[in-house]
């Protein structure tokens, strides 16, 4: 099935991947040995035929010289488009059996179709009026038949599986013990490739994206503010640290993250240039434990009051724990 044209934020993403390609001033087939991704797979990313996996994305930020947080954005928000405007699978039903000419169902009826009796052939009789008695069937079966040819192969096969089973058995009695060999440990399993890049402690004022704490999170609450902005407290509880994001604001916009109270450090993050107000910015980490406060808060660059709402660490914004 060919998919139709991309989606706004896949024609976005598209479009600032090919601003990338052109300041690596590489062709498609040196950016596919540059790469672990072939020429025909850049060319669907750079027209926008298909999205690109994340790591695609790091490798050309990185040709680039260019950070990937606001590209991957972008991609994040084009395949979250995509799920939510996918049509559901048809559901595949078993074909119907064929109805042959003449059976039950072509008639329309479900019984099948009665067998007529047999006829009854008329009885002769004799010049006085009795039947004469009917001579005795010369092919009469034997008492006792001989076994059949194809019961004698069955009997014969039988016997020739349980002879090879006993063959088996007594060369397995005759077989020298194996040797023991010496348990060899465990291997060490090698160090996970994935997840999150700190935990904890080691998140406070990290970036969620490059730490990959961004993968994944929980929404506990999020605001819709007066100029049609969106705020978002997310929090990941294996890295145990939350933050807040921002998309559909304008130029200035600024979003404030605070957990822990009034005592706790501000993290901010403000909207500084047109990629930004396309896709979305984040503030940096906090470090929570359960049930600590949260608080986001929106300021808008065209002024106007400054917009609050609250979240608690480890609840949704449904009212229960995840």
């Amino acid at each position: 099935m060919t998919r139709s044209a991309p989606s706004p934020p896949g024609a976005r993403l598209a479009a600032v991947l090919r601003e990338l390609k052109s300041r690596t001033r590489l062709s498609l087939a040196q950016l596919a040995d540059a790469t672990t991704f072939s020429k025909s797979s850049w060319q669907r990313y750079l027209n926008g035929g298909s999205l690109p996996p994340r790591s695609a994305v790091v490798e050309l930020c990185r040709l680039a010289g260019e950070p990937a947080d606001h590209p991957l954005a972008l991609l994040d928000i084009a395949r979250t488009d995509r799920t939510s405007h996918d049509p559901e699978p048809a559901t595949t039903e078993s074909p119907a059996p064929p109805v042959l000419p003449g059976s039950p169902a072509a008639e329309g009826t479900g019984s099948p179709p009665e067998t007529p009796p047999p006829a009854t052939a008329p009885t002769d009789t004799t010049a006085g009026g009795t039947a004469p008695t009917a001579p005795a069937p010369a092919d009469t079966a034997p008492a006792h038949p001989s076994p059949s040819p194809h019961r004698r192969t069955t009997v014969l096969t039988a016997l020739a599986s349980l002879l090879a089973l006993a063959l088996g058995a007594l060369v397995l009695l005759h077989l020298p013990p194996p040797h023991r060999e010496q348990a060899r440990p465990a291997p060490t399993p090698a160090a996970s490739t994935t997840g999150p890049l700190c935990r904890h402690r080691s998140c406070q004022g990290k970036d969620p994206l490059t730490t990959r704490c961004g993968a994944g999170p929980q929404t506990l609450a999020e605001h819709e503010t007066a100029t049609g902005a969106w705020v978002q407290i997310r929090y990941n509880p294996v890295c145990g640290a939350s933050w807040a994001r921002m998309w559909g604001a304008a130029l200035g916009d600024r979003v404030e993250f605070r957990a822990g109270g009034t005592d706790g450090r501000v993290h901010g993050a403000r909207v500084t240039n047109r990629t930004e107000a396309d896709t979305y910015v984040h503030t940096l980490m906090s470090v929570v434990d359960l049930r600590t406060s949260l608080q986001a808060c929106f300021v808008p660059a065209a002024g106007g009051p400054k917009e609050c709402f609250g979240a608690v660490a480890g609840v949704t914004a449904a009212g229960t724990a995840p």
